[in-house]
């Protein structure tokens, strides 16, 4: 066992007659997701017959597959095949930096953040937005990213009491991971503020904005500009764009 979370070899778990599921690991950890997102590129690079889709989440990857093209014995070879080829570096996703308005009614619970972290408000602010984030999955809205690692200083439990509508564009922490809603839902997460942007725009080519792998800076922004991006972005614009990969 290496760092938290990591196993040595990775488990080959079939998932149904039509998906294979390389699992890393058993906690939230940047090496085990790491290993994760190395195997996903080369299973990408390689362009093997029959695979359909590559769905990487925290620990594990599930591997999409057509059985009439390639059996599952024959892709967990490859895949194996292919993990002695996959140490090195990840290639850095797109960089994205997403406008927020913190506080006020659009981030209802960062003053008992503030309070609960022993921070004041303006360093929660600081802090959120001072930390560059990784994009570890996409979640159970469209749309909707996973980020990690949330800095130590504003690691929280979830709400004792979920809220049973949290607006979209609400970006949101708990645990170690913070989140943007793509669109209304129920929620336990607390509440630091509200980004303008649609990540989830069926009126796009590409409905959804961001995808594993990308990095994400949240930019605190004022009314004013909340309402002016927000105007933009009603139009279809996605408004903000990356500025590409390392």
């Amino acid at each position: 066992m290496g760092a938290a979370g990591v196993t040595g070899e990775p488990r080959f778990l079939a998932a149904g007659d039509t998906a294979l599921v390389v699992e890393f690991g058993t906690d939230v950890d940047p090496a085990v997701n790491r290993r994760v997102m190395r195997l996903g590129e080369a299973l990408r690079s390689a362009g093997i017959d029959g695979v359909v889709d590559l769905v990487p989440t925290f620990r594990s990857l599930m591997v999409h597959y057509d059985p009439t093209v390639v059996r599952a014995a024959a892709l967990e070879e490859r895949a194996r095949a292919l993990l002695d080829d996959a140490g090195g570096t990840v290639t850095a996703g797109r960089l994205w930096r997403i406008p927020t308005l913190y506080g006020g009614a659009y981030g209802p619970d960062l003053e008992e953040i503030a309070e609960r972290t022993g921070l004041g408000v303006d360093a929660v602010i600081e802090t959120h937005s001072g930390t560059e984030y990784e994009v570890y999955m996409m979640g159970f809205l469209p749309g909707l990213p996973y980020l990690g690692i949330l800095p130590d200083a504003l690691a929280l439990p979830r709400r004792t009491e979920p809220r049973v509508r949290v607006p979209a564009g609400s970006v949101a922490m708990a645990t170690n991971l913070t989140n943007v809603y793509p669109s209304e839902s129920p929620g336990g997460w607390h509440i630091l503020g509200r980004t303008p942007v649609e990540l989830f725009d069926l009126r796009r080519d590409v409905p959804i904005l961001l995808q594993a792998g990308d990095r994400i800076r949240f930019e605190p922004i004022g009314e004013d500009r909340f309402n002016e991006i927000r105007a933009l972005a009603e139009t279809g614009d996605p408004v903000i764009r990356p500025e590409g990969a390392a």
